[in-house]
C-alpha cells in the first residue's frame, strides 16, 4: 500500500460496505431458505437432490457461507415454490 492511498486507508479503517452488504444478503437469503424448507416439511436433503448438488454444499449454502449466484437463487425459489 503507497504511503497516500487514501482508498486503502479508508477500507482498512472502515470496512468495505460491498461486501458488508453481500454478507449480509447471504445470509438473509440462506435464512428464508431454511425458512422456506421448514414451513413446506422439507430438508436440506431434499433441496440437495432437487438442485442435484451434494448435500455438504447445501449445508454451506444454508449457513450463509456460501455466496449464491442469481441462477442458484432462482433455481432453489422455483424448487422449493413447485412442491408445495
Amino acid at each position: 500500500m503507497e504511503e497516500n492511498d487514501f482508498v486503502s486507508i479508508w477500507l482498512e479503517e472502515n470496512g468495505n460496505p460491498a461486501i458488508e452488504e453481500l454478507t449480509r444478503a447471504n445470509f438473509e437469503v440462506a435464512a428464508n431458505a431454511v425458512k422456506a424448507l421448514i414451513n413446506k416439511g422439507f430438508t436440506k436433503k431434499d433441496l440437495a437432490v432437487w438442485v442435484d448438488i451434494n448435500p455438504v454444499e447445501i449445508e454451506r449454502w444454508l449457513s450463509g457461507r456460501h455466496t449464491f449466484s442469481l441462477n442458484i437463487l432462482n433455481e432453489i425459489s422455483a424448487k422449493i415454490d413447485g412442491f408445495q
